[in-house]
């Protein structure tokens, strides 16, 4: 089964339903090992895009990564960028805001963990939370220490939509390119796993009473959602609604939507003058002697 990442692209202004989104598809590998495969294709094939971007340093790549708890955002990353090169990739997962993130605007922390040229930057969440958690949690809001009019809850969401879409337009005008992945896992999903947390004592660390407490306001997170992704999926950073329930589809998917970003780049390695031509038949020669 050949992957479309248009399939899953949000269009600019579209109206989401993510309860008519599908959180599964058709399996696109028919075994487990035909998986392994494909996966493993799409990982070499990413690091030779990223050799190249390395070598082009042109461009930069931001990769942000949403979903619920449980979507599986750790583990698609662990196991697409499994072959990126570590010296060319920075990996970012924001947490709540600290005290001094909190005395800057809601963009700032992000801004510092944005890669160079040549790079790749992934976000394991992201400044996206600002309007999705807080906007969940107003009380949130209160420990931002803004002004009561700069809190105003009929503006504050619209206002930073706009400081969103508008820093995301900066840097793709000065060479970053942003790719948005949202990893749509339906409730049900989001059980079973849970409670292999806790039956498998492997994984009992994954879990936190947090989640539970987050899983209460699963409608509303869905409402924000789908504010979130009509209002600031464009054309110049997408967002991508990625079903995943089944774990190996969802890896794979994201593996094709960042394959797609990178080929889609113009890219090349950097020539070779004459000089330094020249220059490298004499130490060749220097070597061979």
């Amino acid at each position: 089964m050949k992957i479309d990442s248009n399939d899953y692209r949000v269009r600019p202004g579209e109206r989401v339903n993510l309860k008519k989104w599908p959180t599964i598809g058709k399996p696109i590998c028919a075994s487990k090992e035909e998986y392994k495969q494909l996966l493993e294709k799409h990982v070499e094939h990413l690091s030779a895009l990223q050799q190249l971007l390395y070598a082009a340093n042109r461009y930069a790549l931001v990769l942000v990564f949403q979903g619920m708890d449980a979507a599986g955002k750790d583990g698609a990353i662990r196991h697409v960028l499994s072959g990126i090169n570590p010296e060319g990739c920075d990996v970012t997962s924001f947490k709540q805001p600290s005290a001094d993130e909190l005395e800057h605007d809601f963009l700032w922390r992000s801004t510092l963990r944005l890669p160079g040229r040549g790079r790749i930057g992934i976000f394991n969440r992201s400044y996206y939370e600002e309007v999705l958690a807080v906007r969940v949690h107003p009380e949130l809001l209160r420990n931002e220490g803004l002004g009561e009019q700069l809190r105003d809850d009929k503006n504050i969401w619209k206002q930073r939509y706009r400081s969103i879409v508008e820093m995301e337009n900066h840097l793709h005008r000065n060479g970053t390119r942003i790719v948005k992945i949202f990893l749509h896992l339906s409730a049900e999903e989001q059980k079973r796993r849970f409670l292999e947390r806790i039956d498998e004592p492997e994984k009992n660390w994954k879990f936190s009473l947090a989640d539970i407490h987050e899983r209460k306001f699963w409608k509303r997170y869905m409402e924000v959602y789908e504010d979130c992704l009509r209002t600031t999926s464009t054309r110049r950073a997408p967002w991508y609604a990625v079903p995943a329930d089944d774990k190996d589809n969802a890896r794979l998917i994201v593996s094709q939507i960042v394959l797609d970003a990178l080929g889609g780049l113009r890219m090349s390695y950097p020539r070779t003058t004459t000089k330094r031509r020249l220059e490298l038949q004499a130490i060749r020669k220097l070597l061979v002697k």
